[in-house]
């Protein structure tokens, strides 16, 4: 009740009716002004001159119009630009870096690698590749559940530079499909394998609608250099914005799981913040 109601005392039945009559011609004209895209409304046409005429409905075929206007209007999802050359880095706030494990998931490394990052709370992107998601799509389902960021690298880790155009789409097109069949979502981002990015590639991945990540300090550990070498590498080239490179698969990967436990806690000791990149164009 408005202080105006308030001095005047309780609604007479009339003044009621009128008041509900002019709600509902106020949410009629809001329909009609919605606004385009940044563009002036559109204000409905003067009526025509003289008297209109209008048929009533019938109270049963009233009651089965479609009600319409209620919410924002849909539009198709924005694609990212296509790029010349992928992100090397990710913007943050403060001392953040990013972990990203590629060619997997393999069920004899990657758990190992999902338990050390559940012990301290850190979320990681995973590059898998197709045929390995067939044999292990319950590891991606862990990854949804456990906040994880999972990312496209081609369904059977070809050099794409040595592809058509068509053999490129159908990579990455049949491994977004089953990282959404296992993960539930398609993925946003994508990763060329060995590091070879050609035009295509940037054109058919930002088509798919993923963003280019490539890395800033790689472990180089599917060499198996020891596991205190990989240490050494994530450490001295820790900073802000770093995107750290390791694998899950596509190899004896043990040395990477225990150097992953060895640095983990010696990063966020440090005032780092790892954590996955933001996606800006969704």
């Amino acid at each position: 009740m408005t202080k105006d109601q308030s001095l005047t005392g309780p609604l007479t039945r009339r003044r009621a009716l009128l008041a509900g009559a002019a709600a509902v011609g106020a949410a009629g004209a809001a329909g009609l002004f919605t606004t385009i895209a940044g563009e002036k409304p559109i204000r409905p046409a003067a009526p025509a001159a003289g008297p209109q005429a209008h048929r009533a409905l019938k109270p049963s075929a009233y009651r089965l119009q479609p009600l319409t206007g209620y919410g924002p209007p849909r539009t198709a999802p924005r694609r990212p630009l296509v790029r010349r050359a992928p992100f090397l880095r990710v913007s943050g706030r403060g001392r953040t870096m990013v972990l990203t494990f590629d060619d997997g998931p393999d069920a004899r490394y990657t758990p190992y690698i999902l338990d050390i990052l559940r012990e301290y709370d850190v979320r990681a992107m995973f590059f898998v590749c197709g045929e390995m998601v067939a044999d292990n799509k319950d590891l991606l389902a862990r990854m949804a559940d456990e906040g994880h960021v999972v990312g496209n690298h081609t369904w059977s880790h070809p050099l794409l530079t040595g592809l058509s155009r068509a053999r490129i789409r159908a990579e990455m097109e049949r491994t977004s499909d089953i990282v959404e069949a296992a993960y539930g979502d398609r993925p946003l981002w994508f990763r060329a394998p060995y590091g070879a990015w050609n035009r295509a590639a940037f054109q058919l991945g930002a088509e798919l609608g993923m963003e280019p990540l490539a890395w800033t300090v790689d472990t180089l550990d599917w060499m198996a250099p020891g596991t205190r070498t990989i240490v050494d590498r994530v450490e001295n080239g820790a900073a802000p914005g770093v995107v750290v490179l390791s694998h899950d698969a596509g190899g004896d990967r043990s040395q990477s799981v225990m150097a992953l436990r060895s640095y983990l806690p010696q990063l966020l000791d440090a005032g780092y913040f790892v954590t996955v990149p933001e996606h800006k164009y969704a």
